[in-house]
């Protein structure tokens, strides 16, 4: 290693995300002398991108109960330290316009930059170095962590790893996090993509390629769990907020339940429009985009009139429009995946402080964490608090 004398901090955040900028500025604003180091050209480049570039900043509904982990309490104690509307009241100091989208979806008005500018902002203002194209080669520890980069060394008392997790590799995601966490004997749970669109099986091809585009509102279940949200065909599978949110539960080889009419499961007077004299497409079809309602009905409804179906005919259709099974082969993987389902395992960390319990002075926050959100800013509101958690604590 160079022989250079390394410029000494009290505290080296590594990751410029949301995670890592709360994190910097809420430990710098106690006085820490504070040095922020993003591998990028420039930090928040996933907050840019985020909820079609209006950043879906945080979700008012936010509770333990919308995040999947090895241990479903350890998100508690932060996020009832740092809840939605603590966010939002920065959001207001910095006077971003924002609106509720739909089930508790807090987004700007305007465009995801500014979530970043308010960030980079209160750096700022605290004090914070950032740094970056600064690629962090390897860590050590001695009686100061020792953090050897592209940009130079650099030493610190403590150490937040805010690397995020695998998704969006285009945006420069790696690995570092976990491998930092492994070289210091700290556990890594299994790394799977999540919020992510799944992919049709090759002899499920001919009834899901022509569907490419079309749009229908679902209710899928699996697991237990279940969401009404929209699903999108795509040229490979199937996408949109109600498969992204089921993903995170999907396992290959399991089938999905839909209900595709989801407004009128309970709707006599549409089962007994079912037994009128109309075919179940030309009924469907008023409730469907037409593209779907002719390939479903072509594979799953009689071919016959459905006044001339009996009583069990007519309840199978209506059976398999509540409860239609479908099995994918995979996942889009990593590339379109929203976030990274596990991370460093939660037993490792106090859940009061994101420390280490192994390495004192070592710290993990954000989606590195095995904490993973639901659709819908639960995993910013995931990184504020956390990063908030470990912030005041340092």
């Amino acid at each position: 290693m160079s022989t250079e004398i390394p410029e000494q901090y009290d505290v080296v955040v590594v990751g410029g995300g949301g995670a890592g900028m709360f994190c910097a500025f809420t430990a710098a604003n106690r006085g820490k002398s504070v040095l922020l180091l993003e591998h990028n050209e420039r930090v928040g480049k996933k907050i840019e991108i985020s909820g079609g570039g209006r950043c879906n900043f945080t979700n008012i509904n936010a509770t333990a109960e919308n995040y999947l982990s090895g241990n479903s309490d350890f998100c508690k104690s932060a996020l009832a330290r740092y809840t939605p509307w603590d966010f939002i009241a920065l959001v207001e100091k910095h006077g971003i316009a924002y609106h509720e989208k739909k089930l508790g979806q807090q987004f700007c008005d305007g465009s995801s930059r500014q979530i970043i500018a308010m960030l980079m902002e209160e750096c700022a203002e605290a004090g914070v170095r950032t740094l970056c194209n600064s690629s962090v080669q390897e860590v050590e520890k001695q009686e100061r962590f020792l953090i050897h980069t592209s940009r130079g060394t650099f030493t610190s008392d403590a150490l937040v790893v805010a690397t995020g997790g695998l998704s969006f590799a285009k945006l420069g995601a790696s690995d570092i996090g976990y491998r930092i966490a492994r070289k210091f004997g700290i556990n890594v749970t299994t790394l799977h993509p999540g919020l992510v669109p799944l992919t049709f099986r090759p002899q499920e091809q001919s009834f899901f390629e022509p569907l490419a585009g079309v749009s229908l509102p679902v209710r899928v279940t699996h697991g237990g769990k279940s969401f009404e949200e929209a699903m999108l065909f795509t040229h490979r599978g199937v996408s949109g907020p109600a498969i992204l949110q089921i993903s995170s539960f999907w396992k290959e080889g399991d089938a999905l339940t839909f209900d595709l009419l989801p407004e009128r499961a309970d709707s006599e007077n549409f089962t007994s429009s079912l037994r009128g004299g109309s075919s179940a497409f030309q009924i469907l079809s008023r409730a469907w985009p037409r593209r779907f309602a002719e390939s479903w009905c072509t594979k799953n409804a009689p071919e016959k009139p459905l006044a001339q179906c009996t009583k069990s005919e007519i309840e199978s259709l209506t059976s398999s429009l509540h409860g239609w099974q479908a099995s994918f082969a995979g996942t889009e993987g990593y590339p379109k995946a929203e976030v990274t389902l596990g991370g460093v395992e939660t037993g490792e960390l106090s859940s009061k402080t994101m420390e280490s319990r192994k390495v004192p002075g070592l710290y993990f926050i954000g989606e590195v964490v095995d904490v993973t959100g639901w659709l819908g800013g639960y995993n910013f509101q995931w990184a504020w608090a956390s990063a908030h958690a470990c912030g005041r604590a340092i």
